[in-house]
């Protein structure tokens, strides 16, 4: 298929691209990595009037450290997420979840930014990101603000993000010595998870002390399985009472029902994978 027309700029600085979004209109479009934003094009689900490729900022590339948070550029490939060292030590389930998505060649075009801001309830990173409680810096021609993830994504393919904002980069508290575990289940290798479980623990003396869970596919929005962490924290780090606290994962949640699994048989996935990613994570 062919996309429909559109004028195409790429930009070289942060201001430029702000610059050029404002002036398009709000029927333009981003595009960094393109990994789903061109199967959108082809199919023409989406026909913007022009396209802003943010390929060529370099500004909004790299990881570092920030004193407490680990600070990732939206720009940054999940292959670089993927590799970095600093990425392992402080954000180990941002890195065992990356692992996982898609396939070698999608990992080395898309970006950790596109998939947050695509905001996709199926896909990897956003329930990371939830998990993980990320600030999420953005930036128009008012200047720049922080949005927690917690407020961030609103709806299915819906972030908070302004029409005329650009994501620039996502800030992560270190979860430095923290067990991580991301379990995920599909049909087939590489295809969007029906539902995965991404889960980062602190063991201490036996017991945990700290957990964050969070759920692909079950809503609209990545979810954050609150009442597992709270059934978690002060438990003994053993089969039983991981079993138990799972059994909280799908409170709340309103999965879909599609051609993949019905909402009944998505719940029942939440509780299983949960407990498997903790048990995993906690190293029972």
């Amino acid at each position: 298929m062919i996309p429909a027309a559109f004028d195409y700029v790429a930009p070289s600085t942060l201001d430029d691209a702000v610059r050029a979004l404002s002036e398009a209109g709000e029927d333009a479009k981003v595009i960094a990595g393109g990994q789903s934003l061109l199967p959108v094009l082809r199919m023409r689900l989406a026909a913007p009037s022009k396209l802003i490729d943010l390929g060529r900022v370099a500004a909004l590339r790299g990881i570092r450290e920030d004193g407490d948070a680990l600070v990732i550029g939206s720009m940054t490939t999940h292959y670089e997420v993927q590799h970095d060292p600093l990425v392992r030590e402080h954000a180990a389930l941002l890195a065992a979840a990356t692992d996982t998505v898609a396939d070698p060649q999608v990992r080395h075009r898309g970006t950790f930014g596109g998939s947050l801001v695509h905001a996709d309830p199926a896909a990897d990173l956003p329930a990371v990101a939830l998990a993980l409680d990320a600030e999420l810096v953005v930036r128009g021609m008012d200047g720049s603000r922080t949005i927690p993830v917690s407020e961030f994504f609103t709806d299915f393919f819906t972030t908070a993000l302004s029409p005329a904002e650009i994501l620039v980069e996502v800030r992560l508290p270190k979860t430095t010595g923290w067990r991580a575990h991301y379990e995920k289940f599909n049909r087939v290798a590489q295809a969007w998870s029906i539902v995965a479980a991404a889960v980062t623990v602190r063991v201490d003396g036996g017991s945990i002390a700290e957990a964050r869970v969070g759920l692909t596919n079950m809503g609209s929005t990545p979810i954050r399985a609150t009442a597992v962490e709270q059934a978690l924290v002060g438990q003994p780090a053993t089969a039983e009472s991981i079993r138990a606290a799972a059994a909280h994962a799908a409170e709340g949640t309103s999965p879909p029902t599609d051609s993949n699994a019905d909402a009944a048989y998505r719940q029942h996935l939440a509780q299983v994978l949960t407990s498997r990613a903790v048990a995993a994570a906690a190293g029972v």
